[in-house]
């Protein structure tokens, strides 16, 4: 009998000590709901600027990241502090949460720093990050890829690992994420989030909004992801070595519930970025172009809706009946040299192409002084909606085609030679396609 006195005087001091689960939902006393979770970081308004952007459940009355090369000399650290935004996910349970950013600004090139970030009512672990060099000198690599689910993320342990062993300086996800970030009141938007942080917790994850991002007018992607610009994330760019990357929405071409303006802002906006990205002392720093965004102007499957010679592409041709907008005539018009697209799951290397037609360098090297841009389409990194058939009779422009789970590596050399490559993860890794593209001379294609 006084056995089991004691044992019921002991378990109601522990009940007393440890709060209840309704008390922990109501943000009182246990720290967990403070801690920062789905951490990220993206370049800032320069490579010497990096954001870092984290989550917690409750509010905290600071946003701060300690930050210096070594941690294990606390007093060699800094401190950058910054805010937080309280989002709340339009589904039927209203679930919200605290988006934190902070920015970082005037780091060391060539340098590694560790950081971790929080507040007084809870921490992260420790991550890094290194800054890229700054100039053009200098030969960036980057993993590129659209399409990664939550429940089919079949790409993403190996892009883990590579991101890791150091093999990149930035990633590009090329729209439709977690599919989708608002599922089951923004739950599966989180979990893809805690997924992806071994990766974008340690370089740069640069994205563009998808198909698969719209719900709510895009609040998931607009308020989970800092890209910069000021453009809530719909179009950007930044230069990274002898690069000019350039992103931007296909979605503003769909959604037209949500504007015309958004459509005929970033036409305007990236005719001026590519005209500033065309001057002689611009183009001659960096002469790569490079676009990105998610939907594809050309692709090779006979079920696609809105993507083959029967259905113009609003992206490649501008809206019906008014044909304004298009973007095939402008990026041709400043000499974009690649543009990277998603949407379809699986990859395709296209030949150099505008308007249907094939403008190879030359019969021996399509890809040496291409005069047309070069389209990769890459959005096999996984997801539950699966792979897609490609059509029983391929087009002329279809160079390669794989529909294997995979991603895809680039390496900008230097600035006449770019270097690309295929991951199959069906393949345990497997290089399945490679390619140079070499241009000893970059510009308008009229001009070439």
């Amino acid at each position: 009998m006084t056995m089991i006195l004691l044992l019921f005087c002991a378990l109601s001091v522990f009940n007393a000590i440890i709060p209840t689960k309704s008390s922990l939902v109501e943000g009182n006393v246990n720290a967990v709901y403070f801690q920062p979770e789905q951490i990220h970081l993206s370049f800032g308004e320069n490579l010497n600027d990096i954001v870092v952007t984290w989550s917690t459940r409750n509010a905290t009355k600071h946003s701060v990241v300690f930050y210096g090369e070594n941690f294990k000399h606390p007093q060699s650290l800094e401190k950058a502090e910054g805010t937080s935004t309280l989002f709340v996910d339009g589904g039927s349970k209203m679930s919200s949460q605290y988006i934190h950013k902070v920015i970082i600004r005037g780091l060391k090139p060539r340098t590694r720093y560790e950081y971790n970030c929080g507040s007084d009512a809870g921490w992260s672990a420790r991550y890094s990050f290194v800054v890229p060099p700054s100039g053009e000198n200098w030969s960036p690599s980057l993993a590129i890829y659209g399409d990664m689910g939550n429940e089919n993320a079949q790409s993403l342990s190996r892009l883990q690992q590579d991101t890791q062993r150091g093999m990149y300086d930035a990633i590009i996800h090329v729209g439709d994420f977690a599919y989708d970030m608002d599922t089951d009141n923004a739950e599966v938007g989180d979990a893809f989030m805690r997924q992806i942080e071994a990766i974008a917790a340690y370089v740069p994850y640069m994205v563009c909004p998808g198909n698969h991002e719209e719900k709510y007018n895009f609040s998931n992607y607009k308020t989970r992801f800092s890209m910069p610009g000021g453009h809530d994330s719909l179009w950007y760019s930044f230069n990274l070595g002898p690069v000019h990357f350039v992103s931007f929405s296909t979605e503003v071409y769909y959604f037209l519930n949500y504007g015309y303006k958004l459509l005929t802002k970033q036409y305007e906006w990236l005719e001026n970025d590519l005209k500033e990205a065309n001057k002689p002392e611009n183009r001659k720093q960096r002469p790569w172009i490079i676009t990105y965004g998610h939907r594809p102007m050309y692709c090779s499957d006979d079920k696609e809706y809105d993507c083959n010679e029967k259905l113009e592409t609003y992206i490649r041709q501008g809206l019906p009946l008014v044909k304004m907008f298009g973007l095939e005539d402008l990026f041709y018009k400043y000499g974009v040299d690649v543009e990277f697209f998603a949407h379809e799951h699986f990859y395709t290397r296209l030949w150099p192409i505008y308007d249907f037609k094939v403008y190879n360098g030359s019969a021996d090297n399509p890809y040496r002084n291409a005069k047309a841009p070069i389209q990769i389409i890459t959005g096999s990194a996984g997801c539950n909606e699966n792979r897609e058939p490609f059509s029983k009779v391929l087009p002329d422009w279809n160079a390669f085609h794989s529909n294997d789970y995979g991603y895809t590596r680039m390496k900008a050399l230097n600035g006449t030679h770019l270097y690309f490559e295929q991951v199959s993860d069906d393949k345990d890794g497997d290089v399945i396609d490679y390619f140079w593209i070499i241009k000893d001379k970059h510009g308008p294609y009229t001009d070439l």
